[in-house]
């Protein structure tokens, strides 16, 4: 009998830990079936996911649509309570499941606050954004597809107007986006539809996607001239009578309500409850508690502590003057820029191309985990770039069929300083967005969601931590590159201190751009475009020195608490493979994982 019992003992935690990945397995699937719900509310996101479902829609940019699906979610998080006890999954399957909740808690507070947000800005509103959806994600491999991108465009037509109807809400209400913000949504559209099929003068980018892609059709034998020459013109109408009316209707109403919105930008404080908005905005964007005054604070100490390392760097290459006329230099020495012709651009291009081969070779020292999918370099469309804009990227699908792509605005090449070229390759890149986006995406294990979803404290933050790990690479070789590197830094500590100012302590533009000038070697073009920018998209800013901040001071922890154990490609393929977490989830998987290896 003793014998026995003692079996039974240790028998107890197996079956314990076999029930608790039974019950981890089925939570996996049942937010899988919840996540293709979720999908159904966004055909675009299936698509870019590069799914061919629901492949003729557009998503519903109603505010009844968003209605239903915060009813949705709020109704799932229900059901998995009511289905699953937390305490019986494994700890991955409980990040799952706090993670699901999570979402739902921040879905209602941004449906409290949706009225408040620029629905349209200069960044990635839909009046850019569909048209760059269409050309770079809707891909025609058949007749079908291509019909299917016709009824899409009757589609942009109808999400157009449903924004439109959003933005004339929020100004009925008082929120209006700056007056700069208007002029460049009304130049951007006006750009989608004009040259031909709109007018008389070069292709317009939609036209010239359709002439293209149905041109590959027939070039396939896919389709026949006749069938070729349907699909055209049936693009053709859809262009001229559902598209071109539609971004005409958004210019003419933005033209007329013009004169109601602030010449001299103000930050979101000055809107109806804009000093909880924005508390709302800090706590969506870093996904922690931190208040305005904290941020505000942390950037000020971040921007003394690295200008610091930059004088270091200001007397190793011997310069004399002080960091101001460093800055000066580094801003406007012409062996800094390439020329603003198109072997300028290219020999942009081609650099950055250099220095991301260069890193690849290293990755596997400090990585257990590599991304299959490409990465690709590209120059950002001609109709949505803008001098000085920042560079951006774009995930690419988990089969490898299209590739991770690095966008750059290179239209001033003026606005584009060589010594930012190496740290926004790998920002942009791999060990950043490239490196995190598809090994999220790549993961089988998570659930759907969590490959998918992105929070911009973890995604941005791991990016500029990857600024600073490829320094620890050592594939800085060049002083002034590695000024850059530092000039990055301070540019996200400089936007803890701007974005706060504007918004929350009642700094001008002008009073933000100086600051900007005072602390970096950026042109004052960039300077210009990045503080507009976190005009219209506030907190946004915040999120990326928040971020890199927390998964830095979560590795020194780690090595601390491990000494000769840890091991730092562990530690990047635990950071990376849980998909993007909220920092505060993130932290606590880190701490399981400390004492696990304990």
């Amino acid at each position: 009998m003793r014998n026995l019992i003692a079996a039974l003992l240790l028998l107890a935690p197996l079956a314990a830990a076999h029930a608790a990945a039974a019950d981890s397995e089925r939570l996996k699937q049942w937010l899988d079936e919840r996540y293709e719900e979720e999908l159904a509310f966004h055909p675009i996101k299936q698509t870019q996911l590069g799914r061919k479902t629901d492949y003729d829609k557009i998503d519903d940019y109603s505010e009844a649509a968003l209605d239903a699906e915060l009813k949705w979610r709020l109704d799932s998080v229900k059901a998995m309570q009511a289905a699953f006890d937390r305490d019986d999954l494994d700890a991955d399957a409980q990040v799952s499941y706090d993670y699901w909740a999570y979402r739902a808690d921040r879905a209602v507070e941004d449906n409290r606050w949706r009225r408040n947000d620029y629905v349209l800005n200069q960044m990635s509103a839909i009046h850019t954004a569909l048209p760059q959806f269409l050309i770079n994600y809707h891909k025609v491999d058949s007749e079908q597809d291509m019909r299917d991108y016709i009824t899409r465009l009757d589609g942009i037509a109808r999400a157009l107007g449903q924004v439109q109807a959003r933005v004339e809400r929020g100004a009925s209400a008082g929120v209006r986006a700056p007056r700069y913000v208007y002029d460049i949504v009304i130049e951007q559209s006006q750009a989608v539809i004009t040259g031909a099929p709109f007018d008389d003068g070069d292709v317009a980018p939609l036209w010239a996607d359709v002439k293209k892609k149905v041109a590959a059709l027939q070039d396939s034998d896919k389709v026949d001239a006749t069938q070729a020459a349907a699909l055209t013109e049936a693009a053709r109408q859809a262009l001229l009578t559902e598209v071109a009316p539609a971004y005409q209707s958004l210019v003419a109403w933005m033209q007329q309500d013009r004169p109601n919105t602030d010449a001299e930008p103000r930050g979101v404080a000055s809107l109806p409850e804009g000093k909880d908005y924005y508390a709302y905005r800090l706590r969506s964007y870093t996904t922690t508690d931190m208040n305005a005054e904290q941020i505000h604070q942390l950037g000020l100490d971040e921007v003394k502590r690295i200008r610091t390392e930059m004088e270091a760097i200001r007397k190793e290459v011997g310069f004399e003057g002080d960091l101001a006329a460093f800055f000066e230099f580094v801003r406007s020495d012409a062996q800094f820029y390439y020329p603003n012709t198109d072997a300028g651009r290219q020999a942009y291009i081609n650099e950055t191309e250099h220095y991301l081969a260069l890193i690849a070779d290293r990755l596997p020292e400090y990585f257990g985990i590599l991304p299959k999918a490409p990465l690709e370099v590209r120059r950002v469309e001609a109709f949505r770039e803008r001098d000085g804009a920042a560079a951006s990227y774009a995930t690419g699908t988990a089969d490898g069929s299209r590739p991770g792509v690095y966008y750059m605005h290179l239209s001033d090449m003026a606005a584009n300083n060589r010594t930012d070229l190496q740290t926004t390759a790998y920002h942009e890149g791999n060990p950043g967005h490239h490196m995190q986006s598809s090994i999220a995406l790549e993961r089988s294990d998570l659930p759907l969601f969590r490959s998918d979803v992105w929070y911009s404290a973890y995604g941005e933050g791991w990016a500029l931590y990857s600024e600073l790990l490829a320094y620890e690479m050592g594939v800085y070789d060049n002083p002034y590159y590695n000024f850059g590197r530092l000039g990055a830094e301070i540019f996200r500590a400089i936007r803890l201190v701007v974005d706060t100012g504007m918004h929350a302590k009642g700094w001008s533009e002008e009073q933000a751009v100086q600051y900007m000038l005072d602390n970096s070697a950026m042109p004052e073009t960039a300077v210009r475009s990045e503080i507009q920018r976190y005009l219209a998209w506030p907190g946004q800013a915040t999120s990326y020195k928040v971020g890199m901040l927390k998964i830095l001071q979560l590795r020194e922890r780690a090595k601390a608490a491990l000494g000769d154990k840890f091991d730092i490609r562990a530690y990047h393929d635990l950071v990376l493979g849980g998909g993007s977490l909220p920092l505060g989830i993130l932290e606590r998987r880190v701490d399981e994982w400390i004492a696990a290896q304990g």
